[in-house]
């Protein structure tokens, strides 16, 4: 197993959560290999178990982060009105690692810088096996998603997808 060191795995290990490390393949260009569902099958992982890590950006200057599983998109007139922001937009790509202090591809929806307010849309609460960033990129985490659960006691729940 691969020793990896994060924020993340600190937490978790604080709590004494259980996790496995999932390697995830870098391209040439350093990018995670495209065929992640494939890779996650391979590992008996089910592909719509990531929660991935999505950062949004306000007109206030304010980030937000959405913990999404299943491939939902986020309904902007909802996270708006949650959160009393008029005009809300995608975090780019330098604004990420500055914001968050991990790179696209390897944010975590825990373990983040405390200005930032984190939503979790229900889609997370619906798999036993749930599958993070980790921090470093190339490297998820599987962990039980009742633990990740535990880890937002304080965090705002709700439907904040689309319903397709």
């Amino acid at each position: 197993m691969t020793s990896l060191t994060s924020p993340v795995i600190d937490l978790l290990q604080q709590y004494g959560f259980a996790y496995d490390v999932v390697e995830i393949p870098l391209s040439e260009d350093k990018k995670p290999v495209r065929s992640l569902e494939e890779l996650l099958t391979s590992k008996g992982l089910d592909p719509k178990s990531v929660a991935r890590s999505v950062l949004f950006r306000a007109e206030s200057c304010k980030f937000y982060l959405l913990a999404v599983a299943g491939g939902g998109r986020a309904d902007w007139a909802i996270l708006r009105e949650r959160l009393g922001e008029r005009k809300l937009r995608m975090a780019e790509y330098d604004e990420v690692l500055e914001a968050t202090g991990y790179v696209v591809g390897a944010v975590p929806p825990i373990a983040l810088p405390a200005e930032i307010k984190v939503l979790v849309d229900g889609s997370v609460k619906g798999y036993e096996t749930v599958v993070i960033g980790s921090g470093v990129l190339g490297y998820a985490l599987a962990l039980k998603g009742r633990d990740l659960l535990r880890l937002f006691d304080e965090t705002d729940f709700g439907n904040f997808v689309k319903i397709e």
